[in-house]
């Protein structure tokens, strides 16, 4: 029969695992990827809400070109008539700026609608990233129709 003394011993062992398992972090790049790769397979879903979740309240596109409103908006209304979205994502560069993250990667939009298609192509999209509370949040984005 096991006795007290080593079944407290293991329970204890197995708590500190836990507790320290429990509190590892992903590092702040891994969340950076892991947030784009939320927010690509929303687009494929054309769920607005969830695309723009990673988007800071004073998000920037292009140097004023788009807001997250305008984001948020675009997919509505393409959820709304039916379109389909289909995004293919390129490796993801993260790179440390100080306390902030630059997250550079190129992206390949199709679709079978018909609100979209000036907007088809690949891009070369250069994402920059800040810490709100415990969440990474794009801030700024600029990107350029490579084809």
């Amino acid at each position: 029969m096991l006795s007290m003394k080593y079944l407290y011993r293991c329970s204890l062992i197995a708590f500190l695992i836990l507790t320290v398992v429990g509190c590892h972090r992903a590092p702040d790049e891994v969340l950076i990827r892991q947030a784009i790769d939320k927010a690509t397979q929303a687009a494929e879903q054309v769920d607005a809400s969830a695309v723009i979740a990673p988007l800071t309240d004073d998000f920037d596109g292009n140097s004023g070109a788009m807001t997250r409103q305008d984001i948020g908006n675009l997919l509505r209304a393409a959820k709304f008539r039916g379109e389909t979205l289909h995004v293919e994502l390129g490796t993801v560069d993260v790179q440390p700026r100080g306390e902030r993250y630059v997250a550079s990667f190129t992206v390949t939009l199709t679709s079978g609608g018909k609100l979209f298609p000036s907007q088809l192509g690949v891009y070369k999209v250069e994402t920059a990233w800040r810490r709100e509370g415990h969440d990474w949040r794009c801030y700024s984005a600029t990107w350029t129709q490579q084809l």
